[in-house]
C-alpha cells in the first residue's frame, strides 16, 4: 500500500537553523483582530506597520505602462541601471551624498537586501550585535546563516539604539559586526549624527561591517536626517519603497554597498533571487518625479500630526514614553505603571486592549529581550480620526 503523503513530509527532519527562527508574534494580534472584524466588531488596527497609503497614481500609472509595453522580462541581477541611477540622484538631492550608482543594488524588498548582506558577511558561529529592543527578522536574518545575533539591552538614554560604548563593552573575538536600524522598529527614535558617526568608528577600529537600516528615514519629523553614508564608503545601507513612497506589496528595495562587496553581492542575488520585481522597478522610477515627491513629502507631514496627537495623548493616560519618536511610525510605550490589572504583562494587557477596547496593539515580545513584559508598541499608520477614536476607547478602558 503506498505510503501517506502527509505522513511521509510530518518525517522530514528540518534544518536546525529553523529552531533559532521564532513566529512573527504580531500576526497573532492581526489574526485575532480579523476574526472580530469578521464578526463585525469595529477593531482599531494600530499593529501592523504598513502605510495606510498606497503608491500615488504616478507610480501606478508607470506599472501600467510597463506591463502593456510588455516590458517584464528579467532585468540585471542589480537592478535597472535607470533606476540606480535615479536613487543615485535622489541622494545627491536629499542629502547632498555622491553616490555612485555602481554601488546601488536593487533587491526584493528591504528583507532581501538584508540577507543578501548577512549572506555575503556572516558565517557560522559569527555574532553580530544590534540594539535590543529591534525589529526581529534582524536577527533571524543572521540565525539564518549561521550567525549569532547578540542583542544589547538599548534603553533611552542611548535613543534605544545601540551606540559606540556599548559595541566597545561587546565585541569580542567572535563578533564580526553590528545591524542597526535608524529610525528604529519598534521605538521610531533615530540615531543622531554623532551617534551614527562614534558607532561607526568603534566597528571599523575593531574590523567588523556595519549594516544601517534605514528605510524609514524619509519620515522623519524635525531635524533632516542624516545617512550613515555620510560618514564613509564603507558603510551598508539598506532602504526600501515600502515605507516613505508607500510601495509595501510591490517588494522592492536596495543596499547601498562598499564598491568590493559588489561583485559578491551580485552573485548570490543571481542565484537567490534573479533579479527584483521588474514592474516594480519600472513604477518606481516613476517615485522621483516631482509631482510623486510632493505627495510623499504631504504624507511625511500627516504622519508627524498623527504623532503630534498621539505621543502626548498615550502620556496623558498613563503610559510612559520616556524618548520621543522622531521617524517612522511607532510608538513604543511603556505600560508598567497603568492603573490596569493586566499592565504587569503587556502580552495579556494588549490582549484586554483588543477583547475590551477594540483597539490592536503589539506587545514587546516581538523586538527582544530587554524588558519586553513592560512594553507595546503602537502604529499610527491609520487614519487621523481612527487614531482618536483608538485614544477615546483607551481612556474609557483605564479610567474604569
Amino acid at each position: 500500500m503506498p505510503e501517506n503523503p502527509s505522513s511521509a513530509a510530518g518525517a522530514l527532519q528540518l534544518a536546525a537553523r529553523v529552531a533559532a527562527i521564532e513566529p512573527f508574534r504580531v500576526m497573532e494580534m492581526v489574526k485575532a483582530a480579523a476574526a472580530m472584524t469578521r464578526a463585525g466588531i469595529d477593531v482599531v488596527s494600530m499593529s501592523v506597520g504598513e502605510p495606510d497609503f498606497t503608491a500615488p497614481d504616478v507610480v501606478a500609472r508607470a506599472a501600467v505602462a510597463a506591463i502593456q509595453s510588455g516590458t517584464t522580462q528579467y532585468t540585471e541581477s542589480l537592478g535597472l541601471p535607470a533606476l540606480r541611477e535615479a536613487i543615485s540622484g535622489w541622494y545627491a538631492g536629499a542629502h547632498g551624498l555622491d553616490i555612485d550608482p555602481r554601488r546601488i543594488v536593487i533587491t526584493a524588498g528591504a528583507s532581501a537586501g538584508l540577507l543578501l548582506a548577512c549572506a555575503a558577511l556572516v558565517a557560522d558561529g559569527d555574532e553580530v550585535l544590534m540594539p535590543d529592543p529591534c525589529y526581529p527578522c534582524n536577527r533571524h536574518f543572521v540565525s539564518a546563516f549561521g550567525g549569532r545575533p547578540v542583542l544589547v539591552p538599548s534603553g533611552p538614554d542611548e535613543r534605544y539604539q545601540l551606540d559606540a560604548a556599548q559595541v566597545g563593552a561587546h565585541w569580542n573575538a567572535r563578533t564580526r559586526g553590528v545591524i542597526v536600524a535608524s529610525p528604529s522598529n519598534p521605538t521610531g527614535t533615530s540615531m543622531t549624527p554623532q551617534q551614527t558617526q562614534d558607532l561607526l568608528a568603534a566597528v571599523r577600529a575593531r574590523g567588523g561591517f556595519a549594516i544601517v537600516d534605514e528605510i524609514y528615514q524619509g519620515l522623519s519629523y524635525g531635524a533632516r536626517p542624516v545617512s550613515a553614508l555620510s560618514f564613509g564608503a564603507d558603510v551598508i545601507t539598506v532602504n526600501s519603497f515600502s515605507k516613505y513612497f508607500g510601495m509595501t506589496g510591490w517588494r522592492l528595495g536596495w543596499l547601498v554597498l562598499p564598491e568590493a562587496l559588489v561583485p559578491a553581492v551580485e552573485k548570490l542575488a543571481q542565484n537567490l533571487f534573479i533579479c527584483a520585481p521588474t514592474v516594480a522597478q519600472h513604477a518606481a522610477l516613476a517615485c522621483f518625479a516631482p509631482d510623486a515627491i510632493a505627495v510623499f513629502e504631504e504624507r511625511r507631514l500627516e504622519f508627524q500630526r498623527r504623532r503630534d496627537f498621539l505621543v502626548p495623548a498615550l502620556r496623558a493616560l498613563g503610559f510612559a514614553i520616556p524618548v520621543m519618536p522622531d521617524g517612522a511610525f511607532y510608538v513604543y510605550a511603556d505600560v508598567a505603571g497603568l492603573a490596569h490589572p493586566d499592565a504587569h504583562d503587556s502580552a495579556a494587557f494588549a490582549m484586554a486592549v483588543l477583547r475590551d477596547a477594540r483597539v490592536a496593539i503589539v506587545p514587546g515580545a516581538d523586538f527582544g529581550f530587554a524588558a519586553p513584559q513592560r512594553h507595546v508598541r503602537f502604529s499610527y499608520a491609520t487614519k487621523y480620526d481612527r487614531i482618536e477614536e483608538a485614544v477615546e476607547r483607551l481612556q474609557t478602558l483605564l479610567r474604569r
